[in-house]
């Protein structure tokens, strides 16, 4: 399984996505992609993940843009050589696609800044 890795300001993501065939249907154009989410804090303070932005863009260049608070429903505080992982997935209308973003990540003293997401590919059979 492929991974990809982005830092930022000493917080790493690290992204490996998997195509679900049993829950795809290539007939009605559905194809569903997991991704499971490594986010390690390689810093000397404690950060909270605000926010989260997505741009999903399918094998036809449309986007879908999706933003929103925390993930999976929390806003996990992530301690100096402390790590959070959580699983998602994706829905796609075409074969392939790519995904990436940005977390809005907050410090003690309330200042925020932005970490990236790589951009990763979802192929269908790629596993």
């Amino acid at each position: 399984m492929q991974s990809y890795e982005a830092t930022t300001d000493d917080i790493t993501v690290t992204v490996r996505p998997m195509y679900l065939d049993g829950q795809s249907d290539f007939l009605a154009r559905r194809f569903v992609f997991a991704y499971s989410i490594i986010i390690e804090n390689k810093g000397t303070e404690s950060v909270q993940l605000m926010r989260r932005h997505w741009l999903i863009t399918n094998a036809r260049g449309e986007v879908n843009e999706v933003e929103g608070e925390g993930v999976i429903g929390k806003q996990p505080v992530i301690d100096p050589g402390a790590s959070h992982e959580y699983a998602s997935y994706s829905v796609l209308e075409t074969f392939e696609g790519t995904m990436e973003g940005s977390y809005v990540m907050q410090k003690p003293d309330g200042g925020e800044f932005m970490v990236v997401i790589p951009r990763f590919v979802l192929r269908a059979a790629a596993n």
